[in-house]
């Protein structure tokens, strides 16, 4: 049985380009950045050359870049570092329902540190309205951190309306753009962020190495503390094997030509599963402010988590969590009102550059066979 890869909002095959570049990076740029001698000297060079292809993608400076372990780390770096570099005990952070963990939980780190946390509601597409933003705002304000597209619906925030509403009120604003980088624009100029994170392993770069493109003249605390590393932001020996990973996977996120051919895969595939299925199908989030690759559908009165294991050779994801023995609606789900009927039986489905149209046409198929065993 062809096994069909539908996941590709958790992580991305290695592109070839990619690899290519951190090959040479094993046999050729093997010292120490910091090192003052020749081969320190060239793995330094290979450093802020793929430091300046990362801030290329982004339309920003090379020295705004910090290179992190992965978008994690550098969603955890923009909150809790913005958070202690202030110093103040009545902080207030605002973000939305409905971010990833990386962010969820470096909010409630800091929310048990004294800040205060509004979390801003979504409508059914799982959209925020930017006047509940304008509203919330409050003199303590310090940061708006909410997400350029979601991961698990594939829904795309307001942000420039965002980002100029924090403008507007001085308040720095951080986006997490790891799913939306590759797919579609992230220049930060445009989008209007002081703050944005990146994961290379959701762009054909490898795991283990993301970035934070920081707006000049924003301080914010290390989270890791020793020498003074990516300008004194993030301390410990930089590899440049990673960096040219991740460099090599921004310089060709800038061409996006496959992304149309990828829509047309994702509507096909909700076509077909429409005509295969009627009203025992419905989608979730927006119809138009998605993600070009992203397809959540929920089968009415399933439960996704049954379909998701009855599916062979497939790789797809279901936000539902199982605790102790029950399954739970997905919290982004959950936020955007979407009953319980309905949120259960949902699956995400995520294509890439290698999906082809012979894959979405057999996973339909297998789809209604894991239907008729469930």
């Amino acid at each position: 049985m062809n096994r069909i890869y539908l996941d590709y909002n958790a992580s991305t095959p290695v592109d070839p380009a990619v690899a290519q570049a951190m090959r040479a990076v094993l046999e050729e740029h093997y010292g120490n950045p910091s090192s003052t001698h020749w081969a320190g000297e060239s793995a330094r060079a290979l450093l802020e050359r793929s430091r300046a292809q990362v801030a290329d993608l982004l339309g920003s400076a090379p020295s705004d870049i910090v290179f992190t372990s992965g978008g994690s780390e550098a969603n955890n770096l923009a909150l809790k570092g913005l958070f202690f570099a202030r110093r103040n005990p009545r902080a207030h952070v605002i973000t939305s329902a409905i971010e990833h963990p990386s962010i969820v939980e470096p909010c409630r780190f800091i929310e048990r540190s004294g800040a205060r946390i509004t979390r801003l509601p979504v409508d059914g597409t799982g959209r925020i309205d930017p006047d509940d933003l304008r509203r919330a705002i409050t003199a303590e304000t310090i940061l708006i951190s909410v997400m350029h597209a979601n991961n698990e619906v594939g829904t795309i925030q307001p942000i420039e309306d965002l980002a100029g509403i924090a403008r507007e009120y001085g308040v720095p604003y951080h986006t997490d753009a790891a799913q939306s980088a590759g797919k579609i624009a992230t220049q930060v100029v445009e989008l209007g962020a002081d703050l944005l994170s990146l994961a290379g392993h959701k762009f054909y770069g490898p795991k283990g190495v993301g970035a934070l493109y920081i707006r000049p003249g924003l301080a914010l605390e290390s989270l890791i503390h020793g020498a003074g590393h990516e300008r004194g932001r993030r301390a410990g020996t930089e590899s440049a094997l990673l960096a040219a990973g991740l460099a090599a996977a921004c310089t060709l996120a800038k061409n996006r030509k496959w992304t149309e051919r990828v829509r047309e895969l994702r509507d096909r595939l909700w076509t077909s599963l429409r005509e295969r299925f009627g009203d025992r199908v419905a989608q979730n989030g927006h119809a138009e402010h998605r993600l070009p690759n992203t397809l959540n559908v929920s089968f009415v009165g399933r439960n996704g988590v049954d379909i998701l294991a009855a599916l062979d050779g497939i790789a797809a994801s279901t936000g539902s969590a199982c605790h102790s023995g029950r399954i739970e609606l997905s919290p982004v789900l959950r936020a955007m009102g979407v009953p319980e009927r309905i949120g259960l039986g949902a699956i995400r489905f995520s294509l890439g550059r290698y999906t082809t149209r012979e894959e979405i046409d057999e996973a339909v198929d297998r789809i209604r066979v894991a239907l008729e065993s469930t």
